[in-house]
């Protein structure tokens, strides 16, 4: 989550001074060669049988749907509105965790998640103007994040970090050919400036997208999915000391609660995993 504030904080700087097409493009470019190269160096294979499944191609459905969509909904809606909706990715993924792989729920679980959505909405505090019909670029946008993460979780351990590194950035490229398509803005020379932009936001997001599909594929989904809400304290830091933002109080206190309620529900899996070591021994 932190390797992601970063990446979103030179994201805004390139999307000022490029096409939003553009940028998509040359991210999913510059991320699928970094994983081919990754799986070179390791002697891994990213074509094999398991990335034509059905699951493969759902999970790349998913990511297409979740990274146009989204930064569509950033785009065209107010900030307020798109997280806001995004942070109800948590508790679809934990519903979709119970649906599709049995994982048990306890209630002090639910409750924390319920606190943890209860602070993202003190801190945006969306009023009625926010919402409109363009909302649903971004429920569209985190039903697909949802829908990754989860297929990332069946995706079989044969199917390396690597691979899905190298089809998701792929299916990045794919997502800002289509919006350069339809947007019709003419594509910006790189400058110097640029390309420094590009390679620290690029750098950020390999790192974040390693960190995350190791995590949702060896963690409890429960566990690890409402750690999504750490992003949050990153976001505002970095909007402090680099952007010159002042939160308010509200915003303070909605950040404790997400993050208490986050560093809850972890301490509920860990306690969780332990607990049949602590009665065999």
């Amino acid at each position: 989550m932190a390797a992601f504030a970063v990446e979103d904080v030179f994201i805004k700087t390139l999307t000022r001074q490029l096409p939003l097409g553009q940028v998509l493009m040359l991210f999913g470019v510059g991320g699928a060669l970094v994983f081919a190269g990754l799986a070179r160096r390791k002697h891994l294979v990213l074509f094999t049988k398991e990335v034509l499944t059905p699951l493969m191609l759902l999970r790349a459905v998913c990511e297409l749907l979740g990274r146009l969509f989204y930064v569509l909904a950033v785009v065209l809606t107010p900030m307020s509105s798109a997280t806001a909706i995004l942070q109800a990715a948590p508790i679809l993924v934990v519903l979709g965790a119970k649906v599709f792989f049995k994982e048990r729920i306890e209630w002090r679980v639910w409750l924390a998640i319920w606190i943890g959505l209860f602070g993202v909405l003190v801190i945006v505090r969306p009023s009625a103007q926010d919402f409109s019909f363009l909302s649903l670029l971004a429920v569209i946008g985190t039903v697909g994040f949802v829908g990754r993460d989860l297929a990332t979780r069946a995706t079989a351990m044969t199917v390396t970090t690597e691979a899905l590194g190298f089809y998701g950035f792929s299916t990045m490229l794919l997502a800002g050919a289509s919006f350069a398509v339809w947007d019709a803005q003419a594509f910006v020379m790189l400058t110097p400036d640029h390309w420094v932009n590009l390679g620290v936001a690029l750098m950020a997001s390999v790192l974040a997208y390693i960190a995350l599909v190791t995590a949702m594929r060896t963690g409890t989904l429960a566990a690890v999915t409402p750690f999504r809400y750490t992003r949050l304290l990153f976001g505002v830091s970095l909007g402090v000391f680099i952007f010159g933002e002042r939160p308010d109080l509200p915003m303070l206190l909605g950040c404790a609660i997400v993050i208490g309620a986050g560093l809850y529900i972890g301490w509920q899996g860990k306690a969780r995993q332990l607990a049949p070591a602590a009665t065999e021994a």
